[in-house]
């Protein structure tokens, strides 16, 4: 299948830490694994070339994972309007967009994240859906979906720590035994939502913040770690503070605080 687009690079975008199972193949092309399916796409210019184990309805599965029905010109414009420095930060990240994940695989994937790489975090990742997984067979491979709730909730936490998850395995498992009293997350504000995954223990700010982000389509959180604060000190003269950044952050970006955020990164790698 072929999809035309505008203003995104697939490869940019795949390989900047908001997933952790795609992997670049030999002809260029990169493979990913979504919830229900796998894809590999081939990019030339702004045409997509598509293979895919499940073709049903795969034009609308792409354009929602890559966040292609957003209008990005209209947030962007909004943005420089707000701030003077946006501007040439938007102009590196014009094909960069923020994934649609499955909100089950993100809770579960950025809470290995904590002090972690992304290296052993997608093998990590990797080693549960071998384990745990549904099989899928796709261009003479196989290959295994991420698991579910309801193939994970009986995993011990002795089980997680032999695919290299660390002291995470516990907070594993206290979100597996949360998950129930989670269902209704995305019925929530942005910050109720924030309040009950914290409530989980192993479960703080910043990853929730990227739960939100990157599972639930929430771009008003602004996930702060050390690299943050030290760019909001070196361009915006904002004190290394938890509590001020998140207040400038707030009134400044608004409901974009989290696209902002990735273009921040996105744009440094750029440079």
């Amino acid at each position: 299948m072929k999809i035309e687009v505008n203003n995104l690079n697939v490869e940019e975008v795949l390989f900047s830490g908001e997933c952790f199972r795609a992997r670049k193949e030999s002809d260029g092309s990169i493979t990913n694994i979504l919830k229900d399916r796998v894809i590999n796409i081939k990019q030339d210019g702004n045409i997509l070339t598509i293979e895919s184990s499940n073709y049903d309805n795969l034009k609308e599965v792409i354009y929602e994972y890559f966040d292609l029905n957003r209008d990005y010109n209209k947030i962007n414009s909004i943005l420089a309007s707000k701030d003077e420095n946006m501007k040439s930060m938007i102009d590196k990240c014009l094909n960069f967009k923020i994934l649609n994940q499955d909100s089950f695989e993100m809770c579960i994937s950025y809470i290995i994240s904590q002090n972690n790489n992304v290296k052993r975090i997608s093998n990590s990742v990797e080693q549960i859906a071998l384990k745990y997984g549904k099989a899928v067979k796709f261009k003479d491979k196989v290959y295994h979906l991420f698991p579910t709730y309801e193939e994970l909730k009986t995993v011990t936490s002795e089980e997680f720590k032999t695919f290299g998850v660390g002291f995470r395995d516990k907070y594993i498992v206290n979100y597996l035994n949360s998950y129930n009293d989670l269902k209704d997350i995305d019925k929530l504000s942005t910050e109720a939502a924030l309040k009950e995954l914290m409530k989980v223990k192993g479960i703080g700010l910043k990853v929730a913040s990227c739960i939100l982000l990157f599972g639930y389509k929430r771009l008003d959180v602004f996930p702060i770690d050390t690299w943050v604060k030290q760019y909001m000190v070196e361009h915006y003269n904002i004190k290394d503070s938890q509590k001020e950044i998140e207040k400038f952050a707030r009134e400044k970006f608004g409901e974009y605080s989290g696209l902002v955020i990735q273009y921040m990164f996105h744009s440094q790698r750029n440079m």
